[in-house]
């Protein structure tokens, strides 16, 4: 019971947290559900990927680690969650404000991140092990995929309300999510690797930068959450004038 608390409690909070966060037209329900089994479809659809690009993996701490921090996990994710974003939200007609991008982005982050916390919590048939793995990834992983998601949303929404600029806005849809991703997971998987070693300075200085980026997504997050606010606020007082 307490590695299923571990393994949901984060995925919920997050998820009521953007749904509050939704001020001016709440989203059907169904429709939040969709995003969130579309992002659990996308887990599905990224693991012959992944399973495919680790094939190509170079050797060496440094260069392995960026390789599935970047390309196989930020790459193949991140694309997976915008393939399912475009197939079954884009053109929905409830996606109608700036924060909508956001909203529904963040429940296909989060559908994604709550199948995969699970295998990683259960993975192991140890309890303390699990317990760790799921206190951890609750403090971090499951917030950086919410993270990634606000970001793929943010530009999702520029997309869709700019017509003139659609084709870089989905294209930072992809890029800034692969970045923030593929940073996060190098910086905790060289730190990991070098822990033991001569080298476990370097792996503290690593740590060290991999909390600090991590503090520096949410302030970034949290501005785009405010700004989306902002201009989802300015469409709902143009359809009340009318305009």
């Amino acid at each position: 019971m307490v590695l299923w608390v571990l393994a949901l409690l984060p995925v919920l909070v997050l998820a009521v947290f953007v749904y509050v966060m939704d001020r001016y037209e709440k989203e059907p329900l169904w429709m939040l559900l969709k995003a969130f089994f579309c992002g659990i479809f996308a887990v599905v659809a990224v693991v012959p990927l992944e399973q495919l690009l680790s094939a190509f993996a170079p050797g060496g701490v440094v260069l392995h680690g960026l390789y599935d921090g970047f390309v196989v996990a930020g790459f193949s994710e991140e694309l997976c969650k915008l393939l399912v974003f475009m197939l079954f939200i884009w053109r929905s007609r409830h996606f109608n404000e700036y924060f909508d991008g956001i909203v529904y982005a963040v429940y296909v982050g989060l559908g994604f991140a709550c199948l995969e916390n699970v295998g990683y919590v259960f993975q192991s048939g140890m309890f303390q092990e699990s317990l760790v793995t799921g206190v951890t990834r609750a403090l971090f992983s499951v917030p950086a995929h919410f993270l990634f998601a606000v970001a793929m949303g943010y530009y999702l929404s520029k997309a869709k309300f700019d017509a003139a600029n659609r084709a870089s806005s989905l294209l930072k849809a992809l890029f800034y999510p692969l970045l923030l991703h593929g940073t996060f997971d190098a910086l905790l998987m060289v730190s990991d690797s070098l822990q033991g070693t001569w080298l476990y300075p370097v792996a503290v200085v690593l740590f060290v930068l991999f909390i600090r980026f991590d503090i520096r997504m949410w302030k970034k997050g949290v501005y785009k959450i405010r700004l989306m606010q902002e201009r989802s606020h300015m469409q709902e007082t143009d359809r009340i004038n009318g305009w």
